[in-house]
Parts: C-alpha cells; sequence; structure tokens
C-alpha cells in the first residue's frame, strides 16, 4: 500500500486523530498541564502492573520532578503537550505504557506546508545508514552511514529523540524509530528546520553535505510506504507456500477466513514447506494468533506459560465503557479488588484437525520489527517446535509487561496507554531478550531486497 493512502491510514486510524484533531488548535495552561502531569504520575503508580521493573522509584520520581520543575511557559501547544508528558512516561521504559506520536499536531504542520528532514533511516550494529534518499542530492546512496546532523552526533541527536519513545532498551527503541520515521520524530524534536549539514562516512573520510528540507506530503509521504505492513498474502511456489498472515488485529472472523482459505490452498498444493511471515507486525490480539497457530500445532496449546493482571479504578472504569462485561475475562477485571494481580487462566487451545493442518516443515520469519504478540507468537512457535525461526532477534521482548488499556488525561485530553498485564512466555524463561531466532539472517530494511527470504532459501537449498 502506497504513500498518499498510508498517510491516511496511518494517522487517522493508528493514531485516532479525529479526536484529536478537534483539539490541535487549542493551547493549554501552565496549570493545566501541571494538573495533568501529577494525573499521570499518580495514574501510572495506580494503574501499571509494576511501574518499577525497569525504572527505579527514584528514578523516575527525579525525573518527573525535573520535568514538572522545568514547566514555565503560561501557554502551551499540544505538540508541546504531548512531548512533555511522552518524557515522563517514557522514563518507565516500558514499550507498552506510551503516549503516541502527537499525529493532530503532525497533521496540522503538514497541511500548513510543512517539511522535514530528507532522509529516512535505518539503525543497524550501531550505525545509522540512510534507507531512503528524498533529496536532491543523488549522491547518498541507501546504505551510507550517517555521522552526523547540524553539527550534532547520530548520537546527540537520538539522545534528543528518546525521551519521546518508550521502551524497554535502546534496540527497541531504534526499531521504534525506524517504525515511526526517523524524519517525524526528528521534527518534534528540533521543530522545523530549512537546511541541514548532514555528516557522512564514505571509505575512511567524512564529507559533509547541505541539504534543503522537503515537502512534508508531496515529497515525504507521498513518496514512501510505511516498515509495518498490513498486508495479507500467499504465495503457492513450486516447493513452498508463502504467509503473511498480516497483524492480529481487525475484523476476527475476516482473519479466519483468510487463515482457512489459505491453509486449504496450501494443502492442496501439496508443498512441503511452509514460510509464515512475521516481520514488520505491529501484533495485536492472541484471538487472531492462536488460530493461525492451530493449523501448524500438533498437541494442544497455550500462548503463554503464565498472564497475570493488575485491577485499578481506572481499569475497571474503561472496563465498564469499552468492554463486553459478561465476558469471564472482563468478569474477572471487576471482581477482584483495587490493586490485586492475580492470574488469569485461558484454556488451552486445540489444534485443527490432522487433515486441515499443515504437515510439513514450518518457518517463521521475524525481525527487530516483529512487534508486541508478533514476537510472543514466535516464541510460542519456538517452544512448542512448531516451526523453525528465521531472521533477527525481535525488539519486543516475548515475556513482558503487556496487554494494554487507555484512558484520557483529564485537562488536556491527550490519551495514555498503559500495560495492565505480566505475559511469561511458553518456556517459562524472563530473559531481558527478544525472540533469538533458529537461523539468524540480518534483514537490512534498507532496499527492495528480501535478504531473510533469499537467505532461508540459500540455507535450506536442496531441501526446498
Amino acid at each position: 500500500m502506497k504513500s498518499h493512502s498510508n498517510f491516511f491510514i496511518y494517522f487517522f486510524a493508528l493514531f485516532s486523530l479525529s479526536l484529536l484533531a478537534q483539539q490541535s488548535a487549542r493551547k493549554f495552561g501552565r496549570h493545566e498541564i501541571l494538573e495533568d502531569l501529577d494525573y499521570l504520575k499518580n495514574s501510572l503508580i495506580e494503574a501499571h502492573y509494576d511501574l518499577y521493573a525497569y525504572t527505579s522509584k527514584d528514578e523516575f520520581s527525579k525525573n518527573y520532578l525535573q520535568i514538572r520543575n522545568s514547566m514555565t511557559n503560561d501557554s502551551v501547544t499540544p505538540l508541546e503537550a504531548t512531548t512533555i508528558f511522552q518524557k515522563v512516561i517514557s522514563k518507565v521504559n516500558n514499550g507498552h505504557t506510551e503516549i503516541s506520536f502527537p499525529a493532530a499536531a503532525y497533521r496540522e504542520y503538514a497541511l500548513s506546508h510543512g517539511t522535514l528532514f530528507p532522509l529516512e533511516i535505518a539503525f543497524e550494529e550501531g550505525k545509522a545508514l540512510i534507507r531512503k534518499n528524498w533529496s536532491d542530492k543523488d549522491g547518498l546512496k541507501a546504505g551510507t552511514e550517517i555521522i552526523s546532523i547540524n553539527n550534532l552526533t547520530i548520537q546527540e541527536v537520538l539522545q534528543k529523540i528518546y525521551p519521546l519513545i518508550s521502551a524497554e532498551r535502546n534496540y527497541l527503541k531504534l526499531a521504534k524509530v525506524e517504525l515511526l520515521s526517523f524524519p517525524r520524530l526528528y521534527w518534534q524534536a528540533f521543530g522545523e528546520q530549512e537546511n541541514f549539514v548532514v555528516g557522512i562516512k564514505e571509505g575512511g573520510s567524512i564529507k559533509k553535505y547541505k541539504l534543503q528540507s522537503i515537502n512534508l506530503i508531496e515529497d515525504y509521504e507521498m513518496k514512501r510506504n510505511e516498515i509495518f505492513s498490513e498486508k495479507r498474502e500467499l504465495q503457492l511456489l513450486s516447493k513452498y507456500a508463502y504467509l503473511k498472515p498480516g497483524n492480529f488485529s481487525g475484523d476476527e472472523e475476516e482473519f479466519k477466513r483468510f487463515i482457512d482459505s489459505s491453509f486449504l490452498d496450501i494443502n492442496k498444493s501439496n508443498v512441503a514447506n511452509l514460510i509464515i511471515d512475521l516481520r514488520n507486525n505491529l501484533g495485536g490480539d492472541n484471538s487472531f494468533s492462536d488460530y493461525l497457530v492451530s493449523y501448524i500445532a500438533d498437541k494442544p496449546f497455550q500462548w503463554s506459560s503464565e498472564f497475570t493482571l493488575k485491577t485499578s479504578a481506572l481499569l475497571k472504569a474503561h472496563t465498564r465503557k469499552n468492554c463486553d462485561t459478561s465476558n469471564p475475562y472482563w468478569q474477572s477485571v471487576l471482581t477482584h479488588q483495587d490493586g490485586i494481580i492475580y492470574t488469569y487462566e485461558f484454556e488451552a487451545h486445540q489444534p485443527q484437525p490432522k487433515e486441515k493442518r499443515f504437515l510439513g516443515k514450518v518457518y517463521v520469519l521475524v525481525n527487530r520489527q516483529s512487534h508486541s504478540q508478533a514476537a510472543v507468537t514466535a516464541a510460542q512457535i519456538q517452544d512448542y517446535k512448531f516451526g523453525i525461526i528465521v531472521g533477527e532477534e525481535t525488539g519486543d521482548y516475548p515475556s513482558l509487561y503487556a496487554s494494554q488499556f487507555q484512558y484520557n488525561l483529564p485537562k488536556t485530553g491527550i490519551a495514555v496507554k498503559v500495560a495492565k498485564g505480566k505475559i511469561i512466555r511458553v518456556n517459562g524463561s524472563i530473559k531481558q531478550e527478544g525472540v533469538l531466532p533458529d537461523i539468524r539472517i540480518r534483514d537490512h530494511l534498507l532496499d527492495e531486497e528480501d535478504e531473510v527470504v533469499l537467505g532461508l532459501l540459500k540455507e535450506l537449498k536442496g531441501s526446498l
């Protein structure tokens, strides 16, 4: 799906832009920001499963007070407000406890002929590499390393961007910079700039280029593709089938129909190998992923070894307003005392009947952009030995604080997403690491070549 469609889908659907856009024109007083800062801190303490799992209480409090004490402006724009709150919540160092990119402000900026940094960047092995060049300098090739921007080293630039992003570690922060896009985040962190002096490493020397900013819509959003992919796809080739299920969200019945028909076609084709692609996948709900896994499982399975929840008044209010309270899962939220952590037991999921399942070899592709439930699903498949994992380490941990719910800050209306649950992967490991592939192949995300699929075919030459 290309550019113009991506611009509207990404910023209207993913970030619920219509609600935010109504607020984009108004400014907030200092007292409103301070009240929401206090509310944010107290609500995180109340609602988060374990606020200090990846940061100490002292570190969180010190950061909060520093940000609160720096609030001197009497008038604050929605963009500035979002940035302030992001700097508080990102200190939790939990990817599922976050405030989203300020989409309404970005849209307003776009419609006022806003401009952006003209290079898209990927991060690999500690280097910032050009992914796409939208500037008028043809000499800047994909894969070229960027050393500096406007006399700041790339690490100094990232130190300004990191507080805008919630993540357990820098590996995931950099994946999210790629996902959200470096030009968008650079704009949020540094504001509009007309020119950029970019230091490039060429051979053994550093060369500097002066680049002009580019029009946000025509020269950026209209020309690019998002890294994440919602596309559902099945390809039947001579020796293997390739299945891309897309995100584990949306219309569940439609998803199940796609999976049903895909496996019907796969089994009719009599291929011996199946590649399931979970790269560039935003995750979603286990009811989707478990249905996919049921077609490759040879025994009953769970999506985690343990799942626990923390109740709170905020979660209960969210549940009553947005959820089916006749469902036993949501009933458990309402019946437990506020602040209590409890285990919720899911029934084992059954495999499809043998005649419907795929019985050949299964390879599951992952990369640093396999997020949330996509990482959990890859770990599930690996732990049950339902398939072989191929690619690079996922950015998200498969044992993680997740199961988000959302509420709004009372004065600014800015949405806050909080992890209410804890998921432990099937094998019980709580190591702070992503899903580690059985066959490791680097996914460059720099060009149109699919290094992972090509690498897998090369690895299995003779058997595929």
